[in-house]
C-alpha cells in the first residue's frame, strides 16, 4: 500500500510506461509536466495541437521533441477529438486537457462517436499526501456533482474504490462526511450516509468498509473519536476515502487544503470514463500535474488488470 506520492511513483516502475494523449498541447505548464512525467518513465505521449507553437514551448523548457510524437492539428475543435480518438480506440491509455476552455475538453471525452463515455456520472477524485497523515486520503466529490444523489453517490465509492486500489490500498475505508456522526432525520446527507452503510453491509456496495455518517475530525483522527467517544466506529481515525455530501462541502475542503496546508501534495483523476481523464487547472502546480498524470497511469493500469 502506497501512503505517499513517492511510493506511487515507485510502484509505476512495474507497471510500464502508458501513453499519454494530449489535446491542445501548446501550453507551457502542461509540457512541462508531460516532459518530467515522460523524464519520471511514467509516460509516452502523443501531443496534439499547433505544432509550430509546441516545438516553440518545448525550445524554451529544453524538451526533446524527437522523443515525443506530435500530431499537428492547429485548429481547437478538431484537436481534442483527434486526441481523444486515440484513446477511444486504444492507441493511448490516458487523456489530459491542454489549452483549451474545460467545457470543450468535456465535450470530446461525451463524444458519442469517439469518445470515453459509459453511460455512468462523471466524478473527480482527489487524492492527497497530507502532512502528520499516515495514509494517502481519496476525495470525492469536490468538481463535478454538485448536489449527488444516493445512486450518484454509490457510483463515487465505486470509484474512488478503484483508484485507492490501483494505488494499492484494499478494502479501504469509506466515511460519507457530515457535520454530526449520528442519524439527523432533519439533515438528509445523515439519513444517506446511512443508507450507504446499509448497503455496504448487505454487499450492494463492495470491495470496502462503509461508516457513516461521521464528522470530519472523528474520520481523521484517532483522537477526536475516542474524545466523542467514536473509537469503536469501523471508519473512525482511519477513514482512507472521504465522501463529501455536496460539492460546495468538498470544494471547500479541497481549497483550504490546497492553499493553506504547507507540504501538502496532491493529484487529481476524472473517471467514469472508459479510460483515466486528467483534468488539471492552469493554477495547479507543475507538481500536481505530474502527481496527476501518475495517479491516471496506475488507475490505467488497474484497468487494464480488471477488464483484462
Amino acid at each position: 500500500m502506497a501512503k505517499n506520492f513517492q511510493e506511487l511513483l515507485s510502484k509505476l516502475s512495474s507497471c510500464g510506461r502508458k501513453t499519454l494523449s494530449v489535446a491542445c498541447a501548446q501550453d507551457t505548464a502542461v509540457l512541462e509536466a508531460v516532459k518530467e512525467a515522460h523524464d519520471l518513465g511514467i509516460i509516452d505521449a502523443v501531443l496534439v495541437g499547433d505544432e509550430a507553437k509546441i516545438r516553440e514551448i518545448a525550445n524554451e523548457i529544453k524538451m526533446d521533441c524527437s522523443q515525443f510524437t506530435i500530431i499537428n492539428e492547429p485548429d481547437s475543435d478538431k484537436a481534442p477529438l483527434t486526441a481523444v480518438q486515440l484513446v477511444h480506440d486504444g492507441k493511448a491509455d490516458m487523456y489530459m486537457k491542454g489549452i483549451l476552455p474545460t467545457k470543450n475538453f468535456l465535450k470530446s471525452v461525451l463524444n458519442k462517436e469517439v469518445g470515453l463515455r459509459t453511460g455512468k456520472p462523471l466524478s473527480h477524485v482527489c487524492v492527497f499526501e497530507v502532512p502528520g497523515i499516515d495514509r494517502l486520503l481519496f476525495l470525492s466529490d469536490v468538481a463535478f456533482i454538485p448536489y449527488p444523489t444516493l445512486e450518484d453517490k454509490k457510483h463515487i465509492i465505486e470509484y474512488d474504490v478503484d483508484v485507492a486500489n490501483a494505488c494499492g490500498v484494499e478494502n479501504p475505508k469509506v466515511a460519507p462526511l457530515a457535520a454530526v456522526e449520528v442519524v439527523n432525520p432533519k439533515m438528509p446527507c445523515t439519513v444517506d450516509a446511512d443508507e450507504l452503510r446499509k448497503a455496504n453491509e448487505a454487499g450492494e456496495i463492495k470491495g470496502c468498509v462503509v461508516d457513516g455518517p461521521l464528522s470530519l475530525d472523528i474520520a481523521l483522527y484517532p483522537a477526536a473519536a475516542k474524545e466523542k467517544g467514536a473509537e469503536d466506529r469501523p471508519a473512525a481515525g482511519k477513514a482512507d476515502i472521504l465522501l463529501f455530501p455536496d460539492i460546495h462541502a468538498g470544494n471547500l475542503v479541497y481549497k483550504t487544503m490546497v492553499h493553506m496546508v504547507p507540504g501538502l501534495k496532491n493529484g487529481n483523476v476524472l473517471v467514469g470514463t472508459a479510460a483515466p481523464v486528467i483534468l488539471t487547472s492552469r493554477s495547479d502546480s507543475k507538481e500536481t500535474k505530474v502527481y496527476s498524470i501518475a495517479l491516471a497511469a496506475l488507475l490505467a493500469e488497474h484497468m487494464r488488470k480488471v477488464n483484462g
